[in-house]
């Protein structure tokens, strides 16, 4: 009897060691799972941190570089233009000056009533009033102005006769354009806009021959 009992069938334990090991890979698993929600939020904070970093160097590199704007006087058509002789050098001159005001700031740019003065050897030959007003951000403010130019006011012993003999009046146009720029409603800063260009006016063409602007 006690034999029989002895070869009695004995179930195997491999299946304790199958729950085992079942359960050690369920463990793994989740590990990996957290490992990689770890990564993904590690990843998302350093992009997030890098995104900031980039934005507030743009605001401060970009936005936030004031620039004077550009204060110019572009080509523009003589509308009527009269010269004296060698032996009576003179001339009156009246076109529309285009003046132009690029503003490349992110704010924009309020500036104050101003003039330009129109010059022969630096000797004031006629002038244009700037009225006050603003030049939007990134754009370029146009004004035309009346302008009449007359030689009366010029000493005697001026070039204008060797001009009026090489048929080209060179002329200056000088302004000095205040102001202030302001970037998103709170950051604001005073500039100062200087215009100083040349001009060549052909007397046979009665049209500008060359213009240039510092």
């Amino acid at each position: 009897m006690a034999e029989k009992n002895q070869n009695q069938y004995q179930p195997p334990e491999s299946n304790n060691y199958s729950r085992s090991d079942q359960e050690s890979l369920h463990t793994m698993e989740e590990e990996e799972a957290k490992r990689k929600k770890r990564m993904k939020w590690t990843i998302g904070i350093v992009a997030f941190i890098i995104f900031q970093v980039v934005q507030a160097l743009f605001f401060v590199l970009v936005i936030m570089k004031f620039k004077s704007p550009k204060f110019r006087v572009s080509e523009f058509d003589v509308q009527s233009l009269t010269v004296g002789t060698q032996a009576s050098p003179s001339f009156d001159m009246s076109f529309v000056a285009p003046i132009r005001i690029k503003n490349t700031n992110w704010g924009p740019f309020k500036y104050d009533a101003s003039t330009v003065n129109f010059t022969y050897g630096g000797v004031q030959v006629g002038q244009a009033i700037i009225p006050k007003s603003k030049a939007n951000f990134k754009s370029t403010k146009k004004i035309n102005v009346n302008v009449t130019m007359s030689s009366a006011n010029l000493p005697s012993d001026s070039s204008l006769r060797s001009d009026l003999s090489s048929g080209v009046i060179n002329l200056n146009s000088q302004g000095e354009l205040k102001g202030k720029v302001t970037v998103m409603f709170m950051f604001k800063k005073r500039k100062t806009s200087q215009m100083n260009c040349t001009m060549a006016i052909n007397t046979a063409t009665k049209a500008v021959q060359s213009l240039s602007c510092k």
